[in-house]
Order: structure tokens, then sequence, then C-alpha cells
């Protein structure tokens, strides 16, 4: 029986030895309560936890890549749309972590998918399709803000889709259809514009040379003589005309 006893004796003490042994990785802490009451943040390393008086949790200090569901978002423009996202985020101070928050991923995950509908149904659907990077950092400011009680950093936020419906897809077609004959239209008119603008100026140049306008009436002629048609008709400009009367005269 002695021997029985303290081989129990023995084990009990060696697992409590092993009980209060931790070893924590380089990107990991451990919050230690004593009695309850939070003693301090150990680690990396090796550690000594007593048992049954103190207690360590453990936090991963890695970045966290968290993907936000997807979220019914009604524009500002009364335009319903379907938008998820990615928040990177990372714990900087363990203690918050675990004291100021029961459960920071999930604390962070809820408040990321009502900030996501509250800034998206801020702006027109033009806006959320063509601003993203904008958008991304007004979600990250806001979040990092309000998680920052929490000791946890959000270092990025990326909105991966925006769906729409395909009634809304094909509005949004036409939109872009009718948008570039709009353009093409504007290019045409200001090509018109200019062609004018140009032609009234050789046309004012002409006009001081009456010599003039008949080298480029002879030139005119020397062009179409070149083409290959058997019978060409062409008016004699009165200009022509008058002036040679003047050298006749």
């Amino acid at each position: 029986m002695t021997l029985q006893f303290i081989a129990i004796i023995a084990f009990l003490v060696l697992a409590l030895i092993f009980s209060a042994i931790r070893i924590l990785r380089e990107y990991e802490r451990g919050v230690v309560f004593l009695l309850g009451r939070f003693y301090r943040v150990k680690g990396p390393g090796f550690i000594i936890i007593i048992p049954f008086i103190q207690q360590m949790v453990r936090v991963d200090l890695r970045t966290i890549v968290m993907d936000v569901p997807t979220q019914d978002v009604i524009s500002k423009d009364n335009v319903s749309v379907k938008v998820n996202a990615v928040v990177y985020f990372r714990v900087l101070d363990p203690q918050k972590a675990i004291i100021q928050v029961e459960n920071f991923y999930d604390a962070t995950s809820q408040l990321a998918q009502t900030t996501l509908r509250s800034v998206l149904g801020q702006h027109e659907l033009d806006e959320i399709l063509a601003e993203r990077d904008k958008l991304n950092v007004d979600i990250q400011t806001i979040l990092d803000t309000q998680t920052d009680a929490w000791g946890i950093k959000v270092a990025n936020v990326e909105i991966k889709h925006v769906d729409l419906d395909e009634s809304m897809i094909r509005a949004i077609a036409k939109q872009a259809e009718a948008e570039r004959e709009r353009r093409a239209k504007v290019i045409h008119a200001e090509g018109e514009l200019q062609a004018s603008e140009k032609l009234l100026a050789a046309a004012q140049v002409l006009s001081q040379q009456e010599q003039a306008i008949q080298l480029r009436y002879l030139q005119t002629l020397t062009e179409i003589a070149g083409e290959r048609s058997s019978t060409i008709v062409f008016p004699l400009p009165i200009d022509v005309i008058h002036s040679l009367k003047k050298k006749q005269v």
C-alpha cells in the first residue's frame, strides 16, 4: 500500500507540473487571470501557470482574414444589390481583446456587416460600382475607430462582389449604350464645328486674291480629270468669266 500511495502521489505531482507548463508560439500571447482578476500578459515561449489559481487564455496576434457574408443593401437611389467583402484585422492589445468584449471575432464580424450596409446605403449605385477604393477606405476607417476599444486594428477592407438583378444589368447596359451614342454625337458635332471654322478661314484667305480662287478651281479640275470617268460636266465660276473679260478689255 505504501508503494502504491507513493506512486499515486508522484503521478499527481507530475500531472500538476505538466498542467502548469505552457508553451506559446511567437505569434501567441497568454492573458493570465489570478483568482478571476487580470494578472498579466505572458509569452511567447515557456511560461508557468499555477494550477487552480491562475487561468490563461491564448490570443493569436496574426492578421485574421474574415469573410463578411453577403449583405442586402439598398442604395441611395433605391436599387437593391447584394454585396460581400473581406476584412483584414489583427489583435494589438490581448488584454482588451479578452476583457473588453466577449468574442472579438464575432463582434468584429457583426460590426463589419452593419457598417457595410450603412456606408453603401449612403451612396448611389454608380458610386458603389465606380468608387470601390473610396468606399473601402470609409468602411475601414469606421471599423478601425469602433474596434480600437477592443484592442483590434483593422488594416484593410475590400469589397469583393456587387451582384445585381438581371433587370438592373439590362438597364445599366442600355444606359451605357445611350452614353456611348451621346458621346459619339458630341464628338461628331465638335468635328463638324472645327471643320466649318477651318472652311471659313480658308474661304476668307481665298477671297483676298482672285488668282487664288482660280488656282483652287484648276486644282479641282486636275483632281477630277485623274478619275476614270468618260464624261465630266463642271460649272464655270463667274469669277473666272469676269477675269477673262478684264483681260480682253
